[in-house]
């Protein structure tokens, strides 16, 4: 999985795109128009973060690639590539319990903040990407 060179898109079943962990300075694409609201994606090595109408939805520290991103109300679908294991944070409901898949693997049960931030860490090598399932209990 290659960085995405616009920083920021879409696929062609209406899935999201963004991130790009093989530059070495900060970028940012922002006002990219998606189902009707605005992102603004940052991402480099260190770091991706992508808002929505300015509020947080992801971020992963070190930076990610992230493909076919799919939320609904209930639930949020992603494949995910890093150069190293990564602490990915997620914008759900607050309080909340969700169930969580990462490369097929049963992570358990996760609890929302009162913030409705969900951490999670993902174990990574270069070059393979993971499936990460959250899906509200």
């Amino acid at each position: 999985m290659a960085g995405i060179t616009d920083l920021i898109c879409t696929t062609e079943d209406g899935k999201l795109n963004f991130g790009n962990f093989d530059l070495d300075s900060k970028q940012k694409r922002s006002d990219f128009a998606y189902e009707g609201d605005m992102y603004k994606v940052k991402t480099f090595k260190e770091i991706t973060k992508l808002e929505r109408n300015g509020m947080f939805v992801y971020e992963s520290v070190p930076g990610t690639v992230v493909k076919d991103m799919l939320s609904t109300g209930d639930e949020v679908t992603f494949s995910v590539e890093g150069w190293e294991d990564s602490s990915i944070t997620l914008e759900l409901e607050p309080e909340m319990e969700y169930g969580v898949t990462i490369a097929g693997a049963d992570i358990g049960k996760m609890k929302t903040n009162l913030g409705g931030k969900l951490s999670l860490s993902v174990e990574m090598e270069p070059g393979q990407a993971y499936d990460v399932k959250v899906v509200k209990l």
